[in-house]
């Protein structure tokens, strides 16, 4: 596991989730896969395994680089810039 600019970058405390489950999901009404919380605003989306990918969406519309699991029990964190755990 690397750390990359982008984590060194991030607010602290990492920021509060803005939900408990992917809100996008929830209004289409699909059920999200393994959630992902955004470690710049605490958005919580579903992963790239459920069918609209609404945590990389949020990276693509608003360039936050850094997400973690969202999951109980994970901690790991991925940089889509980098494309690599960090």
């Amino acid at each position: 596991m690397s750390e990359c600019r982008h984590v060194r970058e991030l607010p602290r405390p990492e920021p509060a989730p803005l939900g408990e489950t992917c809100a996008a999901c929830l209004a289409a009404g699909s059920h999200p896969v393994q959630l992902r919380l955004c470690l710049v605003c605490g958005h919580v989306g579903c992963c790239d395994s459920s069918p609209s990918r609404h945590a990389t969406q949020h990276f693509e519309d608003t360039g936050h680089a850094v997400m973690r699991s969202f999951e109980a029990g994970e901690r790991w964190r991925w940089c889509y810039e980098d494309g690599s755990i960090v």
